[in-house]
């Protein structure tokens, strides 16, 4: 075949050498090695797509290729003009364009576009953005990008249609995107961010998982923006379906060696009640991981429901059988800037070469998520080097976790309180807790430092200690100052994925003082008294306990002990439905100058009465005791008030001092109480703000002091004569009560209560206080 029929054909026709023209700074030879050997259009192609030439034109000519070019100008810097809420740094890595660089068209007119994207994720979509260059010469140019950022866009409403066993309300309390509101200034949840508003829904539809709806599904989400006001307006529509209770509750097995009946145990669903996938993701895990434990690494377990809408039921059987004998040949983790690797995969039960489990990694992303290192996790997989190995893909994203914070607040029990702290969950990148603190106020002040370690020795442990000095001045309920300065060592064990163990040492000193200035004046009696005066007058000025006086002065103590905690509560700070519990016991006398077992604990239930209302009940209690023939300090004691029965002083319940006409108060040994309350909002204000209303009943008592009476040696030859040496103590067993009614407020600035509380039942010497206002600020 001769060569003009191939060329005919179309064969490509290559050229025996390549002239260049144009080109400037590119060397031809970089520019040659792109066209030897390659046909005109492919050449071009490649050329253009290099981004250092404008244009190009490939000729043949005779036995000659010719290359003519246009060379892209080269960006002498990036300039960004009118930023104030971003600053330049933020925005230049998020650029194309980068100096240095050859300036292209296109590029500039992407990034125009970036920035808006990230300003209107910002919650600025109102943003506009020019874009110009500033010839130089010798080619180069500078890019400037004009931004006027606008006011803030936010989220306007949040509307859900189709939902009837949930208010729209309830519903948007579940997600972490909030409507604009007046404290818009203060926060950026009602940012729209499409991102966020898709995990906000997959929020909603957990919700309904959890209650039952099984069938639930979000149909459509509609997101407007409307120019009258500047902010965006989100419709869900939603189809609930219908609610299903929990029939049949069956475990099956696939594997010979495996008894059902043995692994029922380890089920957390229930026949009679309401379906809850949470609950069915905690049996999957339990039992993923009791069969593995018995050998059978490459075993999985899979929920099958059966759905009967007539009867509203889910017949629920865990099926436990072989699974495909695949291996993890390798976890990469990528994306982690700042935490170290092994941090992220210590959170996993499994490692590289162990059997390859999809319950086992969907706890892993749960745990990893839940840490707060990170804006967001995803677990992915991809097929290894062979068919029965996969690799796992760990993606991340870092995020600030310091803060520095300046906090302030006001109580009728503490008056005002300003604290200066800095803290940093994952120090160093080690997921580390540390947090130093500096706190003054009215009555009290002082400094702590802490420190954790969550995986000590490589194990599921948390280590830590506590430093701390802080004096008080308790003169209006008690007549004394304290100081105390010490530690604590804390070791931590998980023991189920509700329940958990600390450990802990105490070592600690306090300085007990008794003042007696002019406006202080507790502790004259003990002084020659002034001319004329009684003891009587003395007296009537307030003058400490003698119980008190016998603690003026410093002691050690050295105390061990530990905390049984367990929560299922569905969410710690605003919890609707659950139960927190904790019992501690403290045994001091390990050296040291104290010598008592104190015992406490406490217990709360959170149940959904409507979809508004929530109810609360608490019980608590607690007991001290000396041993070894000592008596128990006074302020070894329980001094309670509020915290047991609203509705009176702190200090205001329990025994007190007969003799002295206020009525100092001793402390009790033994106490226990309850408490109902019901919460709801406050109809009228918009959720957001964050506003509850609470009605509630207390009752409760604390008796049995079990301090020294007899004082005869105590009593210095500088007293009165008549000054008494016995204690006489008012110890009633009484019950006391008290209703009220609160106003709750979880505001931007920290958790705010006031209470207004009327006493039912009183004791002889109780004090009381009607109002209570409590609070914290960080700003």
């Amino acid at each position: 075949m001769s060569i003009a029929l191939v060329v005919a054909m179309g064969a490509p026709a290559f050229a025996q050498s390549v002239v260049v023209q144009g080109n400037r700074r590119v060397d031809a030879e970089t520019i040659r090695s792109y066209v030897t050997g390659q046909p005109a259009a492919q050449a071009r192609q490649d050329l253009l797509a290099t981004g250092l030439f404008s244009s190009v034109n490939v000729t043949q000519r005779g036995g000659q290729m010719v290359v003519a070019v246009r060379e892209n100008e080269v960006v002498n810097r990036v300039v960004f003009e009118g930023n104030k809420k971003l600053k330049s740094e933020q925005l230049a890595p998020e650029m194309s364009t980068k100096a240095r660089g050859p300036f292209s068209q296109a590029t500039m007119d992407a990034d125009v576009q970036r920035i808006k994207e990230i300003y209107s994720r910002g919650g600025r979509s109102l943003a506009t953005v020019s874009s110009r260059i500033v010839p130089l010469e010798n080619g180069r140019v500078d890019v400037v990008y004009t931004i006027n950022e606008g006011d803030k866009t936010g989220v306007k409403a949040i509307e859900f249609v189709g939902n009837k066993a949930y208010g729209s309300g309830r519903l948007r309390d579940q997600m972490t995107t909030t409507e604009s509101n007046f404290l818009s200034w203060l926060k950026t949840s009602d940012v729209y961010d499409p991102d966020k508003i898709q995990s906000d829904l997959e929020l909603v539809r957990r919700f309904y998982l959890k209650h039952g709806y099984a069938d639930f599904r979000v149909v459509n989400t509609d997101v407007q923006f409307d120019q009258a006001s500047s902010g965006y307006r989100i419709t869900v529509t939603v189809d609930e379906g219908q609610q299903y209770r929990v029939g049949n509750v069956g475990v099956e097995s696939k594997i010979a060696d495996i008894d059902p009946e043995r692994l029922r145990g380890k089920v957390k669903t229930s026949a009679g009640s309401v379906y809850n996938a949470e609950e069915v993701e905690k049996t999957l895990q339990a039992l993923t991981t009791e069969v593995a434990s018995r050998g059978y690494a490459f075993s999985q377990v899979r929920p099958r429901g059966d759905r009967d809408p007539a009867t509203g039921t889910i017949n629920l059987s865990y099926v436990v059988e072989e699974g495909p004998r695949v291996y993890i040949e390798r976890i990469n983790v990528r994306g982690n800037t700042r935490t170290r690797d092994y941090v992220i995969r210590r959170e996993f039960d499994v490692g590289e070469g162990d059997a390859y489990n999809k319950v086992l990694m969907d706890k892993a992303e749960r745990r990893l998520n839940n840490l707060g290192y990170f804006k967001k996790v995803r677990i992915s997989n991809e097929p290894g080097s062979t068919p029965d190995r996969v690799v796992v893909n760990v993606d991340v994203e870092d995020q600030p976790t310091g803060a520095f914070a300046i906090s302030g607040g006001y109580s009728t029990s503490d008056g005002f309180i300003a604290e200066l702290s800095v803290t940093e969950t994952n120090f160093l990148g080690r997921g580390q807790y540390v947090r130093a603190a500096v706190s003054t106020g009215q009555y009290s002040k002082g400094v702590e430092f802490s420190f954790t370690e969550p995986y000590f020795l490589d194990r599921r442990m948390a280590v830590g200690f506590d430093l701390f000095s802080k004096q008080s001045d308790n003169t209006r309920y008690s007549y004394y100052e304290n100081r105390m300065t010490g530690g604590t060592l804390r070791l931590g064990l998980p023991l189920t994925e509700e329940s958990s163990v600390l450990f802990r040492y105490s070592l600690y000193q306090q300085h007990i003082k008794i003042p007696n200035t002019y406006s202080k004046p507790f502790n004259d009696c003990f002084y020659p008294l002034s001319a004329g005066e009684t003891l009587l007058e003395c007296l009537q000025n307030g003058e400490a306990s003698l119980a008190l006086k016998e603690a003026a002065g410093s002691y050690l103590t050295s105390a061990v002990g530990y905390t049984l905690n367990y929560n299922t509560l569905d969410n710690n700070k605003n919890p609707r439905s659950g139960i927190y519990a904790e019992v501690k016991q403290d045994f001091a006398g390990l050296g040291g100058d104290s010598k008592w077992v104190r015992t406490t604990g406490e217990a709360r239930y959170y149940h959904e009465l409507s979809d508004d209302f929530v109810g609360m009940v608490k019980v608590q209690g607690g007991n001290i005791f000396a041993y070894g023939g000592n008596d128990l300090r006074i302020t070894d004691q329980f001094f309670l008030g509020p915290s047991l029965v609203r509705g009176f002083a702190p200090s205001g319940i329990g025994p007190r001092d007969r003799a002295d006409p206020k009525n100092n108060a001793l402390g009790g040994s033994t106490y226990f109480g309850g408490s109902t309350e019901v919460q709801f909002p406050i109809f009228g204000l918009p959720r957001e703000l964050g506003f509850k209303g609470a009605v509630f009943a207390d009752a409760g008592t604390l008796f049995g002091y079990e301090g020294r009476k007899n004082f005869s040696g105590l009593i210095p030859p500088t007293a009165v004569s008549t000054y008494p040496t016995t204690l006489s103590v008012i110890d009633d067993h009484k019950i006391r009560s008290s209703v009220g009614g609160s106003i709750l407020w979880q505001s931007p600035l920290g958790p705010i209560r006031f209470d207004l509380a009327y006493p039912i039942t009183k004791a002889q010497g109780d004090r009381t206080q009607v109002f209570r206002f409590s609070g914290g600020t960080s700003f």
